[in-house]
Order: C-alpha cells, then sequence, then structure tokens
C-alpha cells in the first residue's frame, strides 16, 4: 500500500499470519492449563481480541487429564478467560499409516 510504513507493513503481515493459525485451530481439539491448577479439553470455536477463549464439548479436569482416578467433569461451551490461560496444546490427530 502506498502510504504504509514499514513497521504498519510487518504488524499487518504479523496479524495475518495470527488470522492464518488460529484458522487452523479451528474445531481442533485443545488442551488449556489454567492458572488455577484446572486443565480444560474441548474443540476451538473462536476467540476474542483480549485472548478469552471458546470451547465447545468442553470438559474440565481438576489435577489433569493424566490422572487416572479422575473423572472429568462436563462443562459443554465455556469461555475461558485469557489472563487465567498458561498453556494451550493442539491435539494433533495421529497418523494411522505410520506404527
Amino acid at each position: 500500500m502506498a502510504g504504509e510504513t514499514q513497521a504498519e507493513t510487518k504488524d499487518s503481515a504479523e496479524k495475518l499470519l495470527g488470522c492464518q493459525k488460529l484458522e487452523k485451530w479451528l474445531n481442533k481439539s485443545m488442551r488449556i492449563k489454567m492458572s488455577d491448577g484446572r486443565t480444560l479439553i474441548g474443540v476451538f470455536l473462536c476467540t476474542d481480541r483480549d485472548g478469552n477463549v471458546i470451547l465447545g464439548t468442553c470438559e474440565e479436569y481438576i489435577h489433569g487429564p493424566e490422572s487416572d482416578d479422575e473423572e472429568p467433569r462436563v462443562l459443554g461451551l465455556a469461555m475461558v478467560p485469557g489472563h487465567h490461560i498458561l498453556s494451550i496444546c493442539i491435539d494433533q490427530p495421529h497418523d494411522s499409516t505410520q506404527s
């Protein structure tokens, strides 16, 4: 664009890459670790400018899903405040052609 500075062009490119990454995550299973120790697992539906995340078919684990003795609590649709998110992991489907 004619009037854009180099910094504005770089910001536009970074926003585009961020949007493309979010689009790839849509409808994928996502694991979110929260600052209070809970882990939420659900389907990524959307986010907003503040970093809040909406998960569908969400389950809550108090001690993490690795704990065998814990039953998950079914939340359904959940909004996760961005300031409570410690980490996000996208579950990748296993390739059945690999051993």
